[in-house]
């Protein structure tokens, strides 16, 4: 098995696999330029398919397949459209260092995480 050539990037994208009979509904999970990690949907492995994102198609093979979720392969990789531009926003996020927020001594926290303040 060769290494990717592409570091693949944690996304949450909605997409439509459709096939001869029904359409597929899943969400790409992890993306690169060259493939995509599908969770919600299958398909038998080697089996060709195409994706669906806001009307545009992006055409892939099946490399390996769970009962839930498709490892696919894009034959060419990705350079525009709104999916690479999905992975270009991801990529900068993931590169954006977050702003350090210091708490003040005292300052109870807000929101409903962790543990509960009474």
């Amino acid at each position: 098995m060769q290494p990717r050539s592409r570091q693949r990037i944690t996304v949450e994208i909605p997409v439509v696999v459709p096939t001869v009979l029904h359409s597929l509904e899943g969400i790409i999970v992890d993306l690169s330029e060259g493939g995509a990690q599908i969770a919600g949907c299958g398909l038998p492995a080697r089996s060709q398919c195409q994706l669906d994102y806001n009307g545009h198609v992006v055409f892939a093979t099946v490399q390996w397949s769970e009962e839930d979720r498709m490892g696919l392969r894009f034959p060419y990789e990705l350079t525009d459209g709104p999916l690479f531009d999905r992975l270009e926003i991801a990529r900068a996020a993931r590169l954006t260092p977050t702003a350090f927020q210091p708490r003040t001594l005292g300052a109870r926290p807000t929101g409903g995480f962790g543990r509960r303040f009474g």
